[in-house]
């Protein structure tokens, strides 16, 4: 099962300064930084996807500038992202339409001829057609047929299996410049089976399965086994935005060829505990909370209050450089566990006061945080580990503070999941 990695203009500044937390001196966005597979020395992962609705266009905006959209179009999305066959010959550049981008909208903005283009002026291997995004998923036990769903959900059925005839004959035409892949809707686990099943008589010998993100994994199974059902084992599935890692093992049950994900990356930062990955002595995966140290001038919640006089920004600021020197300290052995966690404690006590209910008052709330840091700190993961996040940065990859050092955290788990996906690989062989 290949790992690709959803990339949303993801890349950390080399030459940042953790100490001054500032950017190397005349960096240029994105010219001078480095993706994950510019970062490492080997990609840590199996392909890239890029979104339409990320890059975006003269008629809707993306999380492109308009100079770095006309330069993608130019220049094609492997030389963009700097992600050459010649350096990582068999990897997947893939394509989709960023459905959830448009997904208030009655049909999508894009048409197969379009996109068609789109992915082959950008040298993709795979790209998926026009899809629109079905929100709604019958319970187990359910079984609504085509007549009983709201018209909106069976329009959209309708238009993302429409779209995906119409792509089909448009690549056809192009002739073989990248893997059409059509796209799987459905409301229901039978629904997405009916879908399977017209796109692989359209042709389709790749079937991306979409709609995931809002799914409970026993639902996404249901939808998996039932579309495996129904199509013939050459046909390859792709699982579309598939963000519970922890459960790679249940869809691979189901013949799942590649996945794409952010999420690696994104709960470095997004998740409330498990910000940095490492292997368990089992081969697993385990995680770490990042200590959350922000900076105190930039902080939105202490600025307020520091206007509104609840608090002096002086005082802030040294308990911020406590804090970091107290967790700092204890990285190089200079100060034990207790001072690095009364440090970062005073800081966290500041950060979440909010008057009575302040969940500082609360004892529990503050021992439970205490006890967390206390488990980041105590196992030391940033010795364990070799990539270049953890020799480079040391325990400032398990501090949560400024997007360059967050993002390098994600860098961290995206190589951390691809170790652990490759020798399970290798296991099976």
């Amino acid at each position: 099962m290949r790992f690709v990695f959803a990339d949303s203009m993801d890349y950390v500044d080399p030459a940042y300064d953790f100490v001054a937390d500032r950017n190397g001196k005349n960096r240029s966005v994105q010219k001078d930084d480095e993706y994950p597979h510019e970062f490492f020395e080997s990609a840590p992962y199996d392909g890239i996807l890029v979104s339409r609705g990320i890059v975006g266009d003269v008629f809707r905006n993306g999380k492109y500038t308009i100079a770095q959209t006309m330069r993608f179009r130019r220049e094609g999305a492997r030389k963009f992202l700097r992600y050459h066959e010649e350096r990582f010959p068999g990897s997947m550049m893939m394509g989709d339409c960023g459905a959830f981008t448009y997904r208030n909208l009655t049909k999508p903005p894009y048409s197969a001829d379009d996109t068609v283009e789109f992915y082959a002026d950008g040298e993709f291997t795979h790209g998926c057609a026009p899809d629109h995004l079905i929100f709604d998923f019958d319970d187990e036990g359910t079984k609504r047929s085509s007549t009983e769903v709201p018209p909106a959900v069976l329009d959209r059925f309708e238009i993302t299996l429409q779209n995906a005839s119409e792509f089909r004959v448009a690549a056809k035409r192009l002739g073989r410049r990248f893997t059409p892949m059509g796209v799987v809707q459905g409301w229901s686990a039978s629904s997405m089976a009916t879908a399977a099943v017209a796109l692989v008589r359209m042709g389709y010998s790749y079937l991306a399965v979409g709609g995931m993100v809002p799914l409970r994994i026993n639902q996404i199974c249901r939808a998996l086994a039932a579309i495996r059902e129904a199509i013939p084992s050459r046909v390859k599935l792709h699982a579309l935005g598939f963000g519970k890692i922890e459960s790679l093992a249940d869809i691979e049950r189901y013949g799942v060829a590649s996945f794409d994900s952010t999420s690696p990356l994104v709960r470095a930062f997004k998740d409330a505990h498990k910000n940095y990955w490492a292997r368990d002595p089992q081969g697993g995966l385990s995680y770490y909370t990042a200590i959350r140290i922000p900076q105190a001038t930039e902080n939105n919640r202490l600025k307020a209050m520091a206007l509104e006089g609840k608090v002096d920004q002086e005082h802030i600021r040294g308990l911020e450089r406590a804090a970091l020197a107290g967790v700092r300290g204890f990285s190089k052995r200079e100060a034990d566990l207790d001072e690095a966690l009364n440090a970062v404690m005073s800081y966290w006590a500041q950060l979440n006061w909010t008057g009575e209910n302040s969940p500082t008052k609360n004892s529990q709330a503050i021992e439970r945080q205490r006890k967390t840091y206390a488990r980041t700190l105590e196992g030391r993961p940033w010795e364990l580990c070799k990539c270049r996040v953890c020799s480079e940065g040391g325990v400032e990859a398990l501090i949560f503070r400024s997007s360059n050092r967050n993002k390098r955290r994600g860098f961290h788990n995206l190589k951390v999941l691809h170790d652990h996906l490759r020798e399970h690989r290798t296991g099976q062989r």
